[in-house]
């Protein structure tokens, strides 16, 4: 068969790079796009997965994100009526959506993200079929105009997929992981890794009440002295205004990591986003997040009593110092988390039995 994969964040790397690679094993013909975005086109190159730049990223004024995609429609459908896939797999892409339904081919997406309204709405209603977590119900996707028999669910969380390897390798040679990593800390402090908001995404322009830059001017006026605080950064433009914002007082990230690495070596996660801080659950890190909406998938977390919810700026610091000086809540976090991760089952493989069963 060929297959076209629309790969447009890092999230979508980590979850599709072993898939493509399998198939591509299998004897299949896959093309891979993307866009030009700092984080993806680096991370793809950590990874070794070969991408077709197409377009780029529209940035987060909508007229931006409006020409963005249009002109990236257009180049693309170019392409992919030459290469002729079967198929489409992208994660909500609403640019693939868009060709796949005017060409004529299937597109199967997968998609944790119903808060995410303005892209399920441009993707859900022109797929064939949708795979995503069991702890999102029907209700969340029958809204964006999908029946019940075209949602297959899987008995997982999506960082599942590329921290099933790591699950066992907590605890690491800290200093070492800090040099191959070129970070420069004092190895003897606690690390506390923070990932910001996703603050150009279309789910996050219209939020009013959005604290995160709040919280972590708390915890860096707090607490950059007694623990290492490294932030791992979104935006070329975020990192500027964090370096003019905190000096040397952090370590910021510039560069696209693999953030398995960076969560191995951290005693606290603090995440804006739903990504990361899912992956840093399940690699058995505690966590703390400051996103400024609520997730499905976080919402299953906190009552898994695995995620700690804070949006106050004032309660922060009580928070982080409450988990890093209680070595039991450490504890008992990877006992939830190991047991959390026993209990699931690879997303790939539910998909590959999807395709097999109803091929014609």
């Amino acid at each position: 068969m060929r297959i076209w994969f629309d790969i447009l964040t890092p999230k979508q790397i980590m979850f599709f790079k072993n898939f493509v690679e399998r198939l591509k094993k299998d004897g299949h013909d896959v093309l891979c796009t993307s866009r030009r975005y700092r984080e993806v086109t680096q991370l793809a190159s950590l990874n070794n997965l070969q991408l077709v730049i197409v377009g780029r990223y529209g940035g987060e004024e909508r007229y931006d994100k409006l020409k963005a995609s249009c002109d990236r429609i257009i180049k693309l459908s170019k392409i992919i009526k030459k290469f002729n896939p079967d198929m489409v797999i992208s994660f909500s892409s609403p640019d693939a959506a868009r060709v796949s339904f005017g060409l004529g081919i299937k597109h199967y997406v997968f998609n944790d993200s119903p808060h995410a309204e303005k892209v399920a709405r441009l993707t859900i209603p022109l797929i064939d079929h949708l795979f995503c977590p069991w702890v999102i119900p029907i209700s969340a996707w029958n809204k964006y105009g999908i029946e019940m028999k075209k949602i297959t669910m899987y008995q997982a969380l999506d960082p599942y997929v590329w921290t099933k390897p790591f699950e066992n390798k907590r605890n690491a040679d800290k200093e070492k992981l800090l040099q191959c990593l070129k970070i420069k800390i004092d190895p003897k402090k606690k690390i506390v890794l923070i990932r910001p908001d996703e603050n150009k995404a279309s789910y996050i322009i219209d939020n009013k009440n959005n604290k995160t830059l709040s919280i972590i001017d708390k915890i860096v006026e707090n607490l950059a002295d007694e623990v290492n605080v490294i932030i791992l950064c979104r935006y070329s433009d975020q990192i500027q205004k964090f370096k003019e914002r905190y000096k040397d007082r952090v370590f910021l990230i510039g560069k696209a990591v693999d953030g398995r690495f960076l969560l191995e070596i951290s005693d606290l996660f603090i995440g804006g986003g739903g990504t990361m801080t899912a992956e840093a659950v399940l690699l058995g890190v505690p966590t703390i997040s400051v996103a400024p909406i609520d997730f499905t998938v976080e919402e299953y977390l906190i009552k898994k009593g695995l995620i700690k919810k804070i949006r106050n700026p004032d309660h922060i610091i009580d928070f982080v110092n409450r988990i890093l000086q209680d070595l039991d809540y450490t504890k008992k976090f990877n006992k939830k988390s190991k047991t959390l991760r026993g209990n699931m089952e690879d997303p790939i493989e539910v998909f590959m039995k999807f395709v097999k069963k109803n091929q014609p």
